[in-house]
């Protein structure tokens, strides 16, 4: 049975993987995947070469984990860093593997 739940999906800077691995699991993600990202936007291309690559966070939550976490990021990140984040509703297959059986 899909359970409808959030994908909160956040690119940065790959020097901020610990602290926003550690944010995720604060505010409710059991789990997260990590991947490279590179692409331009407001600010240009990266110098990737000595900053090292940007960072593309992806964890299935609940609706209220998910503002949760987009409200941290909000908070501690937007203004010093290069940083963009959003939330998609997505359906998904044992939903509970991922915010436990009571928050389905």
């Amino acid at each position: 049975m899909k359970k409808k739940l959030s994908l909160v999906t956040i690119v940065t800077e790959g020097i901020l993987k610990e602290q926003f691995s550690e944010l995720l699991q604060e505010n409710g993600a059991s789990g997260f995947t990590i991947t490279r990202a590179e692409g331009q936007g407001s600010r240009g291309l990266r110098a990737r070469d000595w900053e090292g690559p940007n960072l593309r966070f992806e964890a299935i939550v609940s609706s209220a984990a998910a503002d949760q976490i987009l409200a941290a990021v909000e908070k501690k990140y937007f203004e010093s860093y290069s940083v963009i984040a959003w939330v998609s509703k997505v359906e998904v297959v044992r939903g509970e593997k991922f915010v436990g059986e009571e928050n389905v």
